[in-house]
């Protein structure tokens, strides 16, 4: 039989105290550690594929809680700060980028971008918006667009992929480019839909999953197959990344069969086959 002290007690308690308190402090240490080694991506992305992204970051971040996502917008092309290329050009510390594919390879050639490492991951279509409560004009093939063209006395298009299409091969290929010249707007940084609803143009033209989410408009319908331009949007992982792990593993979740439901809510569709 062994035998304790009074003495020999509240040691023993102490020397138990002690121990309690030290396994506290390194289990707290360890799940401090854990957080703080989590990785930490930035993904920027053009406003065409902003809403799919919020959408999807939900259940990819729920998988892969050891990955934490900052997000920014910024247009594929342009000369507002935020563009993607100028972002780059200035060595932000950017992860991910998602944009338009055209500008995306062109930063692939310059080797700014990892390579190998896109992704295709939605189609996306131009639509036509009025004010809401506002008449809705006939956009429904190319001749009838181009009366409401030059009926409209301002039209609104964005300084992305949609707006350099139309300013530079729709408007001249209808002939009205001259008549367009003094009351069609381009409008950097901010979505075409927010003029629109202001009423400061009287018809704005940006991708459908662009216009959808704006409140105070009515959206027409997309535009007709002859006038009609198909945008690409892909991702890739930046080629200065210190995270090219976790930027693969989104990447891949991204473009995965399973996102390709919310793409499509989304206003996007889907690039499912390519």
């Amino acid at each position: 039989m062994i035998l304790f002290s009074p003495c020999s007690l509240i040691s023993f308690k102490s020397i138990a105290s002690k121990i309690s308190r030290s396994i506290f402090v390194v289990s707290c240490f360890w799940a401090f550690t854990s957080v703080s080694h989590a990785d930490q991506i930035l993904v920027v992305s053009s406003g065409g594929f902003a809403e799919a992204y919020k959408e999807l970051s939900v259940p990819f971040t729920q998988l892969n809680p050891d990955i934490k996502i900052d997000f920014q917008r910024g247009p594929s092309m342009g000369e507002t700060v935020n563009a993607i290329p100028n972002r780059l050009a200035r060595g932000e510390k950017v992860d991910v980028v998602i944009m338009v594919g055209s500008s995306l390879d062109e930063l692939m050639e310059q080797g700014k971008l990892l390579k190998g490492s896109k992704v295709v991951l939605a189609k996306s279509l131009i639509a036509v918006a009025v004010k809401t409560g506002a008449p809705k004009p006939n956009i429904s093939n190319s001749a009838e667009l181009t009366k409401t063209l030059l009926a409209a006395k301002s039209v609104a298009y964005s300084d992305s992929a949609s707006g350099e299409y139309l300013s530079k091969e729709l408007f001249p290929r209808l002939g009205i480019a001259a008549e367009l010249k003094s009351k069609a707007k381009q409008i950097p940084a901010i979505p075409v839909g927010e003029v629109v609803a202001s009423g400061q143009a009287e018809i704005g033209f940006q991708q459908y999953s662009e216009l959808l989410p704006i409140k105070g408009i009515d959206i027409i319908g997309k535009l007709s197959k002859d006038v009609q331009k198909e945008t690409l949007f892909s991702a890739a992982i930046v080629a200065s990344s210190e995270h090219i792990d976790s930027a693969k593993k989104l990447l891949k979740f991204l473009s995965s069969p399973e996102a390709q439901p919310i793409v499509r809510a989304t206003g996007l569709d889907s690039v499912e086959g390519r």
